[in-house]
């Protein structure tokens, strides 16, 4: 054999292994579209315009063609960004000796965009070219439907400037084979096999109806996720109540109870002992309760939001009391749950119920005039869309609002798996946050219909009497037991100024802080992580920005501020209670049966 033939049998090698590579993701190729050929099951196409974004583009468009002058402006404005660009691009690779007279501003990425963080994005010219092209046009289009959505109603011009980003977001160059250097380089040195792997993970995607963001084998309920102690001591078709083992010899009088919200499962307060909110409380001296709720299938189409105040929250207090044989106690509410208490509260005020004696509100809303960028997801021909198709199973199933809540961080959410699982052809990494957002529910079609029009839609709760739930008017300004109203800087979905709006509306005493961070890591902020901050402000103005001017920021968690709060209104110390051993039996260990549902 010659030393050529032997120089060149490596390279032959492994060209031959990119080609049987190349040829596996062809067949895997075929392989998925015919999956995607399928109808859904039951043989019903899945809707041609489920957001109702024809309508709303239509004006955006006659907006823009209003002011023709100005926008022939602006892409002129952008030709010429072009050309200067495309004169530095020509002075790096060295065709022109001197760079361009008055080259571009350049466009960086934000910090926190980790689309460009490979080194290739700044170091070679032609990505570099064509980061700065894509963010150049990206900024000059948002701008334009900013302009011309003036023209349109504040619901509408949200809408538009909200879908158009998910445009530009999706045409981003890193979420593509052949404009992202990380992945050509990763498809070079692996000889293709990341396009193969990440085939694999396509084809298990499509046929699991999500993108998967962990790896879902990884974790087990109750095994290595949600393994706080502790008992259910009652259960009924909705929910299932959970009493905590006590670590101390000694607890409050009147006991916890945690109303969490039933659009995802109860465990985000309980992920795992490091970071366990209802671990961390139970430490603290507190007889924790937590409602689990069932996830709903098509049998339950008809609960409304009155069943889940009737036989979550008044059926809590009346196991509690068999339980403990306390009749007082405070509530904690998460999101929805936060504002199904504040509906309780209001239904007991009118019926001069005063077993709650301090509640909690966490990132929930009772005013939804401003409702952040949920919003676009709600208009009167979305929800007539939406209920039809509720109508036909009975309830919303848990990926569709999966996925309306993934749009609202569509970078981190939805297209950083697309890079990574299927260009790089990684498999997700087990983290168990992201298992939980996995975790979805259904929702029952009466009581989500009832919550998106009643509160969203036409914001009825802030309105005295406007809501009735089991005959009762419910009026929120009745409400005067102690409240503690907690919101987060960059929530998505629970505005922190939509939040604050909220204490306007209650007779008590309110106090509002603002964490940081978001909708999740804002609530679940541990003491020992030493992380993030949260804002007070003794003086309490009526105004949002007043208010945020005026703030004073503590470093760490708000679960301290939270618990010097509570401990003065949860009564004296008695001896610890032992789940099962009151006026309830143990039924089964925490975390139950119902969060197991699938």
């Amino acid at each position: 054999m010659s030393d050529e033939s032997t120089r060149k049998r490596p390279e032959e090698l492994a060209y031959r292994e990119l080609l049987n590579n190349l040829e596996e993701v062809n067949r895997r190729c075929c392989e998925l579209f015919a999956e995607s050929g399928r109808m859904e099951p039951g043989g019903n196409l899945p809707p041609a315009d489920p957001f109702n974004l024809a309508e709303t583009m239509m004006k955006l468009g006659l907006a823009m063609l209003a002011d023709p002058a100005r926008l022939l402006e602006g892409q002129a404005e952008l030709m010429q960004d072009y050309a200067r660009l495309w004169q530095e691009l020509a002075a790096r690779w060295g065709e022109r000796p001197e760079a361009s007279e008055s080259p571009p501003e350049e466009a960086r990425a934000k910090p926190q965009d980790k689309r460009f963080k490979h080194q290739a994005w700044e170091e070679n010219p032609l990505f570099d070219h064509l980061r700065q092209a894509y963010l150049m046009t990206a900024e000059f289009i948002e701008k334009k439907v900013a302009e011309s959505s003036l023209g349109l109603d504040r619901k509408e011009a949200q809408k538009a400037r909200f879908f158009t980003r998910q445009y530009i977001d999706a045409l981003s160059p890193s979420n593509f084979l052949l404009t992202n250097p990380e992945a050509l380089q990763e498809t070079l040195e692996s000889r293709g096999e990341n396009l193969f792997r990440g085939l694999k993970n396509v084809l298990e995607d499509f046929r699991a109806g999500r993108i998967r963001q962990t790896d879902t084998e990884a974790f087990e309920i109750g095994v290595n996720i949600a393994t706080t102690p502790g008992r259910v001591v009652f259960r009924n078709r909705l929910m299932e109540l959970i009493q905590y083992e006590p670590t101390t010899a000694t607890v409050f009088r009147r006991p916890l109870l945690i109303i969490p919200p039933w659009i995802n499962k109860f465990y985000i307060l309980d992920l795992e002992p490091r970071n366990s909110f209802i671990a961390w409380a139970v430490s603290r001296g507190y007889t924790v309760f937590v409602i689990s709720w069932v996830n709903p299938g098509a049998e339950m189409a008809d609960t409304g939001f009155a069943d889940y105040m009737r036989e979550g929250i008044f059926a809590a207090l009346e196991a509690i009391e068999q339980a403990t044989g306390e009749r007082e106690v405070t509530a904690l509410g998460y999101c929805i749950g936060g504002t199904l208490l504040a509906c309780a509260l209001a239904y007991m005020a009118a019926r001069e119920d005063e077993r709650i004696k301090a509640a909690t509100m966490l990132v929930a809303q009772v005013d939804f005039s401003e409702p952040g960028e949920l919003g676009v997801f709600i208009d009167k021909a979305q929800l007539e869309a939406l209920e039809r198709r509720m109508d036909e199973k009975g309830y919303l199933d848990g990926a569709e609002m999966a996925t309306a809540f993934n749009l609202l961080r569509a970078n981190d959410l939805i297209w950083s798996y697309v890079v990574g699982n299927y260009l790089m052809g990684r498999d997700p990494y087990p983290f168990n946050l992201l298992y939980w957002n996995q975790d979805s529910t259904r929702m029952p079609r009466a009581m989500h219909s009832f919550y998106l029009r009643e509160m969203y839609l036409h914001n009825r709760l802030v309105e005295p009497g406007a809501i009735v739930l089991d005959g009762v008017p419910l009026d929120l300004g009745r409400i005067r037991v102690p409240i503690y109203l907690q919101s987060a800087r960059e929530d998505h979905i629970s505005p922190c100024a939509s939040v604050f709006k909220g204490r306007h509306f209650f007779a008590g005493p309110v106090r509002f802080i603002v964490a940081g961070s978001g909708h999740i890591a804002g609530v679940i902020n541990p003491p020992a992580a030493g992380k993030y901050y949260y804002l007070t402000n003794e003086r309490e103005p009526d105004d949002f920005t007043a208010w945020m001017a005026g703030a004073r920021k503590h470093p760490g968690s708000w679960w301290v501020d939270w618990h010097r709060w509570l401990y003065r209104r949860s009564g004296r110390k008695v001896a610890a209670r032992v789940p099962g051993a009151g006026g309830l039996p143990a039924l089964e260990e925490a975390p139950g049966s119902y969060v197991k549902g699938k």
